[in-house]
């Protein structure tokens, strides 16, 4: 039997969506766009900046569109963190990680061709592995 390779019509590539307070998601998503030169639908940032509860739950929800997406936020909990909660209730389609940097955020938009739940755990422990301290 053959399989549907990634990224085809039977396997979108997942959406990624950058949810932070203030301006944060502008920046790195401007720094993982400056990078790596990925189309721009690959990732979009939503600040809450201004953004009442409901607001912000409906300007997530239009990021994330219809496909899967795996939401970004800066921390694990606050209205960022409530919103990407709210719109994941559909788990097997959205994901949420917490804790964003740009080194898990670059990893993603290179490999958002993998099923979602590969992708998730990929992407964190990129990010995990990318916080170091300098040697002495």
């Amino acid at each position: 039997m053959n399989e549907i390779p990634p990224g085809s019509a039977g396997h979108p590539p997942v959406r990624g969506v950058v949810l932070t307070h203030g301006e944060m998601c502008f920046g790195v998503v401007d720094a993982v766009y400056k990078i790596a030169g990925v189309p721009e639908e690959a990732l979009i940032a939503v600040s809450n900046d201004g953004a009442g509860p409901d607001e912000l739950v409906r300007s997530v929800a239009e990021a994330v569109g219809d496909g899967p997406a795996l939401i970004f936020t800066d921390l694990e909990s606050g209205s960022c963190a409530f919103a990407a909660r709210f719109v994941c209730r559909d788990p097997g389609r959205r994901q949420v990680v917490f804790g964003v940097n740009l080194p898990m955020l670059l990893d993603f938009v290179f490999h958002r061709e993998l099923p979602l739940e590969e992708l998730v755990e990929r992407v964190i422990e990129k990010g995990r592995s990318a916080i170091r301290s300098l040697e002495p």
